[in-house]
């Protein structure tokens, strides 16, 4: 059986942020982000990291390439349409990781043989053995997902479970792809897949839930308990539309109850915050506030009568401790009187180690963050650190200095100077409607994207007249949309960071498709991508 599950009362933990988290609509992660999150879900203590959809797009293939020989511990597992390049890419990339696992999907609804794939059940359950046969000539580790499968005749799913099951398949997924079904439906689905299926005791049941209704997280642990021992899901539920279960929540429920559930993870609580706001960071979306687990005011309490019990019996009015998910306060100030030796043993308390020469970069900017801000927090810190990652990546260009000009009886003026990745410098002085227009229109001026402003936030990162800004841009450019993030304690070189954050982003996307011809099953649940579909027929 697949991971070598002897206890049949732990659940495998697979984590898909950076294949089905990646396709919410303008996260788009470089290789680099997607290296940092992967070592981080790795400390985490996830069991199968799904890396990407290596015949996607070159660079998901090089994601997934690096991930497979970088990152050790968890599985790494890639997607592949039950086609033969996808299951070939597949393996191409996972073939150097310490435990590769070929991820095999095709769907099972008539709705999507029909309209989709243009299939017959029969073809479809043909080219599904084939396929997981082909995937299984390669390693031994294979999933099977019977795409939309709660929109299913459930007889035919059930035949498709247990012929690719007889071919080699260690793990066999039920996903809601749209979230559609309800607690009590998926119970009896996987009930009959456990009763019908006469071989189902040679692989796993997994689950994989969209939120559309907003039962993600109840239908995966209604799931659980029915008998399914893995379960898909992302960091802060991020995924397509409304997103995924989300871990954080699934796994503390285990967790918080055991006397309920009866069943455990791997996972280590400790590391949810932290992986939380790391993907956050990285991808532009931020976490709502009252976000369960890893939102601000998960462990907040404000009402006199909330605070009173508190203080008499933290148990009063929390069934967590903040601790538990590494959300426990500092009392360590940090400022710019402090030494490097101090810095180092701070992060180390956070859970940072770096390099020397690592350090020695984070440090100059802490210090000077110091004196801009009158308190460092430890937000401050990972922000640093985050950005640094980011920066890291082989940029096109870099802000060297922005310089703005405005008031309430002139145009905004800007003037913005670049370092682009051969050294050189560029300028360009530009007038806007405002001062962010202006830095904006300079930067495109400079690169040569003109893209189009989808979104635009800004918030503090922390609190006070002095606290750094987070600026995150989403801008569209020939068909692809795209999200930059960036901070500092000024909002413009806030927001200029995040612009050209997601410019470099595009320019390192290379060669763009016009919008007109994109594949209008680019990104959808396991579903065919620009261009690949046309592989399909061949």
């Amino acid at each position: 059986m697949s991971e070598g599950v002897v206890d049949r009362n732990r659940v495998v933990i697979f984590d898909t942020t950076l294949r089905d988290g990646e396709q919410s609509p303008g996260a788009t992660l470089n290789i680099e982000e997607k290296i940092e999150i992967a070592k981080q879900l790795a400390k985490l203590g996830v069991d199968v990291i799904e890396a990407g959809f290596p015949i996607s797009s070159q660079g998901d293939f090089e994601a997934v390439q690096r991930i497979a020989r970088e990152v050790h511990g968890p599985v790494v597992a890639g997607l592949a349409r039950a086609i033969v390049v996808d299951v070939d890419r597949a393996w191409e990339a996972l073939k150097d990781a310490e435990k590769p696992r070929i991820h095999v999907f095709i769907s099972t609804s008539d709705v999507h043989l029909k309209h989709l794939f243009k299939l017959t059940r029969e073809e479809a359950l043909q080219r599904a053995k084939e396929m997981v046969a082909r995937a299984k000539s390669y390693c031994e580790d294979i999933e099977f997902s019977a795409q939309d499968a709660t929109r299913s005749d459930l007889d035919y799913v059930c035949q498709m479970i247990e012929a690719v099951i007889e071919v080699g398949a260690t793990t066999v997924n039920l996903p809601d792809t749209v979230g559609y079904t309800t607690p009590d439906e998926y119970e009896r689905m996987i009930s009959t897949v456990l009763s019908k299926v006469k071989n189902i005791d040679k692989a796993i049941i997994s689950v994989h839930c969209h939120n559309d209704l907003g039962m993600a997280v109840a239908n995966s642990l209604t799931a659980l308990r029915a008998g399914a021992r893995q379960v898909e899901c992302t960091i802060n539920g991020i995924g397509e539309r409304a997103g995924n279960a989300s871990l954080e929540e699934i796994v503390m429920a285990l967790e918080t109850r055991k006397d309920f559930f009866g069943l455990h993870t791997r996972a280590n609580p400790a590391e949810l915050l932290r992986t939380s706001r790391m993907v956050s960071s990285f991808t532009g979306i931020p976490v709502q506030p009252n976000k369960a687990i890893v939102g601000s005011n998960a462990f907040a309490h404000e009402s006199g009568i909330h605070q009173d019990g508190m203080l008499k019996e933290k148990r009063t009015y929390e069934i967590m401790d903040a601790e538990t998910v590494g959300a426990g306060e500092t009392n360590l100030v940090l400022g710019k009187h402090s030494g490097r030796h101090a810095f180092r043993k701070h992060l180390s308390k956070l859970g940072y180690e770096l390099g020397d020469e690592e350090l020695n970069r984070i440090f100059f900017e802490f210090k000077q963050l110091c004196d801009k801000k009158k308190v460092v927090s430890d937000r401050d810190i990972e922000t640093l650190i985050m950005d640094r990652v980011q920066s890291e990546s082989d940029a096109a260009y870099r802000i060297e200095q922005v310089t703005v000009m405005t008031g309430n009886k002139m145009e905004p003026n800007a003037t913005v100077k670049l370092i682009a990745s051969d050294g050189s410098i560029v300028t360009e002085a530009t007038v806007g409607d405002g001062p962010v227009d202006a830095v904006c229109k300079a930067i495109s001026k400079l690169s040569g994207i003109q893209a189009e402003l989808i979104e635009f936030n800004i918030a503090a990162i922390t609190a006070g007249l002095d606290a750094q800004a987070e600026a995150s841009i989403k801008l569209r450019f020939k068909g692809r949309v795209v999200t930059g993030r960036g901070s500092d304690t000024d909002i413009i070189v806030a927001a200029a960071k995040a612009y050209l954050h997601a410019v470099n982003k595009f320019i390192e996307m290379g060669t763009f498709e016009d919008e007109t011809n994109a594949d209008p099953y680019r990104r959808d649940e396991y579903g065919p991508l620009a261009g690949i579909s046309r592989a399909f027929d061949r």
